[in-house]
């Protein structure tokens, strides 16, 4: 579903570029990227056409021009989880969805997909849910993915352990479609 606006919120635009609003506002403030404020307002405004010479110029990827959707990938080593998850988000939400199995493909999945959240199974391997969460916060490509950690194991104490590393959210297993859709809103809430 392709951006219907001619015009974007530096909100948006890091969304679609997977980087911080701060950083949006940074490229607006320098010049580098073309737009105008609202009268009256410090908001600034984006024209698609400036955003598209902006992003080609600097070898930022298109993909999120062309679709403006919350972009999920889910990895868990678990495929019956990855494979009821991916079915349900795709036929019940209008994100995008891509899934992994083993921390060497989230890795690659993330490179490419761009996710703005995270679906980390939180028993991936040895200490790979670690490796991965690490990869995710030291890659600048990936500064907005927002990890929400999925677990059926972890005690209440372990899973509140998750936010001091850098988790934002977490679903015990089983979970219900509503309480992964909530999930992933307020994960992504925090960019706005």
């Amino acid at each position: 579903m392709p951006i219907e606006k001619d015009v974007l919120t530096t909100g948006e635009v890091a969304k679609i570029c997977n980087v911080a609003p701060r950083t949006v506002s940074k490229w607006f403030d320098s010049g580098s990227l073309k737009g105008y404020r609202i009268p009256g307002s410090k908001d600034r405004r984006i024209p698609l056409g400036e955003l598209r010479k902006f992003m080609k110029a600097h070898g930022i990827p298109l993909d999120g021009l062309n679709s403006g959707r919350t972009r999920v990938l889910i990895v868990d080593d678990d495929t019956e989880v990855v494979d009821i998850l991916r079915k349900v988000l795709t036929e019940q939400t209008n994100y995008e969805v891509a899934t992994a199995t083993s921390a060497f493909q989230a890795g690659l999945e993330c490179e490419k997909f761009k996710p703005h959240v995270l679906l980390l199974d939180a028993h991936l391997g040895d200490d790979d849910t670690g490796k991965v969460a690490k990869l995710v916060h030291s890659s600048d490509s990936l500064q907005m993915t927002k990890i929400v950690a999925m677990s059926s194991k972890l005690t209440d104490t372990q899973a509140q352990g998750l936010r001091s590393n850098g988790f934002e959210g977490f679903l015990r297993k089983p979970f219900q479609v509503r309480q992964v859709v909530e999930a992933i809103e307020a994960a992504t809430n925090l960019v706005h």
